[in-house]
């Protein structure tokens, strides 16, 4: 027994050290895990502590405007001042405000009725309407308070000499706001349908990038070079399989949101079918991608992740889009998670169609078109 315990302490601190080298030297060797050991922590710090505002600011809005004059003016010259809202369009037709909210290119409906100014003055305190897009809550919530505080400051300096009698409380006017599309701010009506895409992101790239390098752990790959498979044959026969798996988990999501958080699908189901495609076929080409650059398994999983934590933090899904600082947007549009959520919440909550999400799909073909390149021509015919 005591020699057994002695044995424990009895070390060679020489073997130790030659241990020491020969696991700095195969540290050395796997430089892409070195690399992500070392970029994960840097890329964690760089986006919680810059990228991620949960104050959405620059939201951006379309007013709807029927009076021109003094008073309006002064709202709308505050309005472009303001930090929350960006005015993006002014259009006099109500059905303009309407596609532009249900596409997605604005948050805000901010309409003057005719006749405000007239009405105002004769103390029948007319009302300012506010179409908000409330399927998201958390960035409808601070934009519209903001927009009742900057109507009281663009009115104050006007309620002066002749129209000194409109400084009165309560205030002369009214700002009704009706929330669309999540009138009740339920929070799985904007998170449900973005797991899809989550979880779609987090299988197909996952299990498509462990498909080539398990070949080459395993042997088998000298095997399928040995034949005269193309490397586009190849591409097409290994993602083909998990285009299945992912409309199995398509069809599993949307069953439970539907009977489990009653969440309404209300938009088109061709538009939805034609995104779900790009957006599977969008992330077995970023995991192929993967593939072709890690050596091991393991490589392939820590490329993964570092891939799969932006794509949560910088698509929308867990905080707005719009809060985020103009870099980190130029990098989240990069990202087909993010087109995809835009086009599934505007598909489920808002009615929209094939012409309300072009935007959005355009861009998701784009990448995926970029991804395939990229995969193709970093597809090894060899094993060196």
């Amino acid at each position: 027994m005591r020699a057994s315990f002695n044995s424990l302490f009895d070390l060679s601190w020489a073997r130790v050290f030659a241990v020491f080298l020969k696991e700095l030297v195969q540290m050395r060797r796997d430089r892409p895990t070195f690399a992500i050991m070392i970029m994960m922590p840097v890329m964690q710090l760089v986006l919680f502590g810059y990228a991620i505002n949960t104050d959405p600011r620059h939201m951006p809005a379309v007013v709807e405007m029927r009076e021109d004059g003094p008073l309006t003016r002064a709202f709308l010259a505050s309005l472009a001042q303001s930090t929350y809202v960006d005015i993006v369009a002014v259009t006099h037709r109500a059905e303009d405000g309407e596609a532009m909210i249900r596409s997605g290119q604005a948050t805000f409906l901010i309409s003057i009725p005719e006749g405000f100014e007239r009405r105002l003055v004769r103390g029948e305190r007319p009302q300012i309407l506010i179409a908000a897009d409330a399927s998201d809550p958390v960035a409808a919530g601070g934009a519209i308070a903001a927009i009742q505080q900057v109507a009281m400051q663009a009115f104050a300096p006007e309620f002066q000499g002749s129209l000194a009698f409109l400084a009165t409380a309560p205030a002369p006017y009214e700002i009704i706001v009706h929330r669309r599309y999540n009138p009740a701010g339920v929070t799985s009506f904007n998170i449900v349908p973005a797991l899809l895409g989550v979880i779609l992101t987090m299988t197909m790239v996952m299990i498509t990038s462990i498909a080539l390098t398990r070949e080459t752990e395993r042997g088998t790959m000298e095997n399928l070079l040995a034949t005269p498979v193309r490397p586009l044959e190849v591409m097409i026969g290994k993602t083909t399989p998990y285009v299945f798996v992912g409309a199995i988990q398509v069809a599993i999501v949307l069953i439970v949101a539907t009977l489990l958080f009653h969440i309404p699908f209300t938009g088109s189901f061709l538009a939805f079918l034609a995104a779900v495609t790009l957006f599977i076929l969008a992330n077995l080409m970023l995991g192929y991608l993967i593939s072709t650059v890690a050596r091991t398994q393991m490589q392939a999983m820590q490329m993964t992740f570092f891939v799969f934590l932006p794509s949560i933090l910088l698509s929308g899904f867990m905080f707005p889009f719009r809060a985020m600082p103009m870099w980190a947007q130029v990098i989240g549009e990069t990202l087909p998670i993010t087109h995809f959520l835009r086009i599934v919440r505007e598909i489920v909550l808002k009615g929209a169609g094939f012409a309300d999400v072009a935007g959005d799909l355009w861009p998701l073909s784009v990448i995926l078109l970029a991804l395939a390149s990229l995969a193709l021509l970093r597809f090894r015919r060899t094993l060196d």
